[in-house]
Parts: C-alpha cells; structure tokens; sequence
C-alpha cells in the first residue's frame, strides 16, 4: 500500500430539520390546537484512532464526506428524526488542522480516542413550541440551523520513541530489521527506504519500545533533495534519536565524518527542536572493519567529529552488539516515561503555613492587591 502521511478533507455535519406548521385536525375536535414538532439535528462528524491503519491514503482519494441532515419535523406532535452521524478512521498520530488558517484542532494520539470534529445543526422548532395563553394558534417555525463545513488538513506523525537517522545505505532497515519486527526492504542500492517503517523492540515480555526508521536524508534535503525531508516530522515526537553512521563506506572517496555532519546540518537547518532531541550516534557495518583496526578507526571518527555524546559500536548485519544497545535504550525511554509522569515540582514558598516566606518583589506578584 502506498504511504501517504498528509491529505486534504472536505467535510460538512448535517443541517438541521425545519420546524412544521401543523394544527390538530380530528373529528370533534374543532380549534384542536399547534401539532407541529421540532426538526430533527443534523448528523455529527466523529474521527476516531484506528490502531489498524497506518496510512491517509483513503483520503488522497476520497475529500468530500457529508453527513445527512435531520428530517424535518411533522404534525401530531411528531418530531424529525436525527440525521445518521459519520465516523472516519485515522491512524494514531493524525493531527486535523484547519486548511485555510494553519490552526491545529484536533490531535490523535491514543487507539479508540473518539472526537467531534463537525456538529450538526439543530433542529428547527415547531409551531407547538410557540403555544401559550395569549397565542393558542401560531403560526410561527423556525428552520434547522446549519451544520459545521470545514476543510481539513489531516498530517500524520507516527509515534515512535526512538527514530533512525543517517545517510541511505547507513544500515537503518538492516538495523530495524536485526531489533525489531519490522521487515522493510533491504537491498545493496541506496533509497531503498521510501516510506516510514515502524518496529516494536522487545527487551522482556513487558519492556519493549516503538522505533521508526525513515528514508535516508542527503545533502540539502532541508531544501527539499531526496525523500528523507518528507518524513522528517514522524521524528518529532520521539523521545531519543540513533544518528546511524556507515564506518566503512564501499567507496573508498567516502568519508564517514564529513556524511554525519551533513545530517547534522540538514537537521538543524530543518527544525531546531528535532536538532536539540536527545542524539546518540552509532557507528554501524562493523563487521567490515577488521579488528584490529577498530579500535583506531573508531577513535578517529569521534576526534573529528567532535563528538561528546554516547557513542555505540555494531554491526547490524552480524547483530553483534545490537542488545547492549537496546537495552540503553531502553532505559533512556523508561527514564523519560517516568520524568513526564512525575508530578511537578511546588514552589515552597506558595504552599503557606506561618513559616512561609514571600517575596512581594516577584514580579509574579506585579498585580497583587493585599485589599
């Protein structure tokens, strides 16, 4: 299936019913009084979290999705029914924002989340609402108001705590692959990669975390060259980024420092918080350095790089060296689970109680009226 990470939708909620002008006829029964009922609401327009797709490409082709409206309202007191609501399906990760002005309204972020992104109008009152001692035979209605029309843009970001950066034919898939059980293509060209794999890593029955592996970024992809630039926001909402480095290039003119400050450049030039994630760099295709030059060429790939961060030696290939990395892992996106969870810190000093020392110079307290 063809990945499709971004589409535009058309959708209108359903107008409500009118009111309606009845008064009672029966036999006996004369001046038998306003019959008329109340229209019926439109149908609403719900986006619900399907953990079973991981696509928009349903709605590359299909913009326009119409909820109906709500049936008009009828005599002997009858009111119309509602109109039938819509559900449409989206990937965990969708964020529906507003076309015309850019503004995020809805974000997707948990399987079965449930939201109103279009209400139906309601339904107009009947002639039997307008009733009262003084007026016993309206004649009034009113008509069904209508319902909310939008155009969405819909943006999918997967959801992943670690993301695969590096050049194409770095060894990410071979990586994903080795780890995880995701199965992506893997071949000896580069762009290989052409869309978002996504694969959960188990470290025991009930620790395992989710990687994503995109398509490999080059030089000046920032303005837009290769693919890896289009798939740059499904790493924004990870918790740890592997910057994955080939030591040992098939071309000899290839030089493995100058390749990752390229893919620092184009991630800084691209975002400066994705620039600013936790980064660990990892030195893979190990297996195609002999060992007793390792050690050296290692060394001298740090030096140059100028690097100061943790640095990890493996060969996805082999798999050597793959579990003492994910089981760092690991513990870095437990770690960061906890610090999201933990409750915030309270300022000692708003807690009160006799002891407690304010500070009125705080500018916090700039509007304070002690009267």
């Amino acid at each position: 299936m063809k990945f499709v990470d971004e589409a535009f939708i058309d959708i209108s909620a359903g107008d409500g019913g009118n009111g309606c002008v009845s008064f009672r006829h029966e036999k006996y029964k004369e001046f038998g009084g306003p019959d008329g009922g109340d229209g019926g609401r439109g149908g609403h327009v719900y986006a619900v979290a399907d953990e079973n797709l991981n696509t928009l490409v349903d709605y590359r082709y299909s913009r326009r999705h119409d909820a109906k409206r709500g049936q008009h309202g009828m005599g002997s007191d009858m009111f119309g029914a509602a109109g039938d609501d819509i559900t449409l399906n989206m990937p965990v990760g969708t964020i529906i924002s507003d076309a015309d002005t850019g503004e995020v309204l809805f974000e997707l972020l948990e399987a079965g989340q449930v939201i109103t992104i279009a209400k139906g109008g309601d339904g107009g009152f009947g002639n039997l609402r307008f009733k009262s001692a003084i007026n016993r035979a309206p004649r009034q209605k009113t008509p069904g108001f209508p319902g909310e029309r939008r155009n969405l843009k819909l943006e999918l970001k997967v959801l992943a705590d670690v993301g695969l950066l590096g050049m194409p034919n770095a060894g990410k898939s071979t990586f994903i692959t080795a780890v995880s059980n995701a199965r992506p293509k893997i071949a000896d060209y580069p762009f290989t990669t052409l869309h978002p794999n996504l694969g959960v890593v188990r470290v025991a029955p009930e620790q395992s975390f989710v990687v994503a592996d995109i398509p490999g970024l080059i030089e000046g992809a920032s303005e837009g060259a290769g693919l890896g630039h289009l798939f740059l926001r499904h790493l924004q909402r990870t918790r740890l980024l592997l910057h994955v480095v080939d030591i040992a290039p098939f071309d000899e003119g290839v030089d493995p420092v100058e390749q990752a400050k390229a893919i620092v450049s184009e991630l800084k030039k691209y975002d400066a918080d994705l620039y600013n994630k936790p980064r660990w760099v990892v030195l893979n295709k190990l297996d195609m350095v002999p060992v007793e030059e390792r050690e050296a060429k290692v060394k001298d790939f740090v030096k140059r790089f100028k690097w100061k961060g943790p640095v990890y030696e493996i060969s996805a290939l082999t798999r050597e060296g793959c579990e003492p990395l994910i089981r760092k892992i690991y513990e870095h996106v437990h770690n960061q689970q906890l610090s999201e969870q933990a409750p915030k810190e309270v300022d000692p000093r708003f807690v009160g109680g006799e002891d407690s020392e304010l500070d009125m110079t705080d500018p916090r307290f700039a509007s304070y009226d002690p009267e």
